[in-house]
Order: structure tokens, then C-alpha cells, then sequence
């Protein structure tokens, strides 16, 4: 029988044995980076174990609803929404974002999502993990496209993306008149170059960006003073 795998955090945990996508560095930048604190309702797209709606719930009021396509995904979400101290703020839904987008008729403070993310690369054997890090199921343009829709006036939407696809995704936001406000870039090492980029992206086209960066390790397992302070809340050893 295989082990069953559980994450634990400060004030919640997260079994990970269904979905296709694991509990990694990317989830918890995006939960503890996004801005959340006054929203009244919050979106996460393509919710995986529900890692960042989970993040989100710890850091604010608002009601979260998720979405993710995979049915052993959304299960294994719901489960750990049942398990959690915010479990009536919290609900998954089964089904694909592009069909949600244009039948949901509620309308978000923020939208979060650790989207697929390889556009190029060789596809999974895996169906599961494919559909999850391939943006075959979901594309940059589906995911920001049907966000913005579903955003409030005044809302803003959160991702986390490879650094290689930032002209994609500046390219697409302007495509729709909106703007992006926040860029954090993120290196794995002090002095690396930057993975991942953190976009807040907001519907005024003249939004100033902020952009700044956040370095992960100084070492291996030595974490800088930056991402300590970011992520402090909910590692149970850092």
C-alpha cells in the first residue's frame, strides 16, 4: 500500500496523494505573495490539492471557491478544505475554467492561479499530470481572458508563471486592455537568475508596475531573510 502523503503547515495540512500536480515552492510563493487581505471573495483556478485557496483562507475573511478540472484532484481538494479551520469558506468545484467563466455569474476581489505552465516542452505520458502542467488544457490566453471577466471593479488577478513566458503574458494583458501592477521576479539562488515570475494584473491599462525580485536560498536548505519573512506564517520550520 502506498504511503500517504501529507503535508503540514502552521494551522492546516494538505494530503497530496490524488492530485497529479504535488505540493511545491511555486504554490506556497503564490499563496503567501498574493494580495488578499480585504477580499470579500477569492477564485483559484485550477486548484490542485487546494494548496493556495488554503493559503488564502489563513490570510483573510473572504469566501474562496476553486475550481480544477480533474475529478481526483477536486476530490482530494475537498477533503482538505473539509479537514481545515476555514472548511465553510471554502468549496471546489469540479469542471473546466473556459466553461465556468462564462456561466458563473458572481464576480471576484481576486483571482489566483499556479496555471499550466509548459507551452513547449515533451508531453506527460500521465494524462492527469499533463492536463495539470500543460497549458494544452488550459492556455494563457483561456485562463487571463475568463478572469478578467469574472473580476470585480477594483479586483486584481495573482499567477505565477515561468520567467520565460513574461512577453507572453505582457502580451495578452495588453491584448485586453488591462495592465499589470506587480512583478516580483523569483531566483531559487542568491545571485541566480530568476524562474518564476509573481504578475498581479488589474484592468487599468495605465497601472504603474512595481517591479521588485525575492531570492529563495543563499544555500542548499539555507533560506534568505526575504523569503523567511514571506512564508513565515506557514512552513513549520522556517
Amino acid at each position: 500500500m502506498a504511503r500517504e502523503k501529507v503535508f503540514r503547515f502552521k494551522q492546516f495540512s494538505v494530503r497530496n496523494n490524488m492530485s497529479a500536480m504535488k505540493v511545491g515552492t511555486d504554490g506556497v510563493l503564490l499563496g503567501a505573495w498574493c494580495e488578499v487581505a480585504d477580499a470579500k471573495r477569492v477564485l483559484d483556478v485550477g486548484t490542485g490539492t487546494g494548496l493556495v485557496a488554503l493559503m488564502a483562507a489563513q490570510r483573510c475573511d473572504a469566501v474562496i471557491d476553486a475550481v480544477e478540472i480533474d475529478a481526483d484532484a477536486a476530490e482530494e481538494a475537498r477533503v482538505n478544505f473539509e479537514e481545515s479551520p476555514w472548511r465553510e469558506r471554502l468549496k471546489v468545484e469540479q469542471c473546466d475554467f473556459v466553461e465556468y467563466s462564462k456561466r458563473c455569474e458572481e464576480r471576484y476581489d481576486v483571482i489566483v492561479s499556479n496555471p499550466p505552465y509548459f507551452i513547449n516542452s515533451l508531453e506527460c505520458e500521465d494524462d492527469k499530470r499533463q492536463k495539470a502542467r500543460h497549458t494544452s488544457a488550459l492556455s494563457y490566453d483561456a485562463l487571463i481572458e475568463g478572469a478578467i471577466e469574472l473580476l470585480k471593479e477594483g479586483g486584481h488577478i495573482c499567477l505565477i508563471t515561468p520567467s520565460d513566458v513574461e512577453n507572453v503574458i505582457d502580451t495578452i494583458v495588453e491584448a485586453n486592455g488591462c495592465g499589470v501592477a506587480k512583478k516580483t521576479f523569483v531566483s531559487p539562488l542568491v545571485g541566480g537568475a530568476p524562474k518564476r515570475i509573481l504578475w498581479k494584473i488589474v484592468k487599468d491599462n495605465t497601472a504603474e508596475c512595481v517591479i521588485d525580485r525575492i531570492e529563495i536560498e543563499k544555500s542548499r536548505h539555507e533560506y534568505t531573510d526575504d523569503y523567511i519573512s514571506l512564508t513565515r506564517e506557514f512552513y513549520l520550520k522556517i
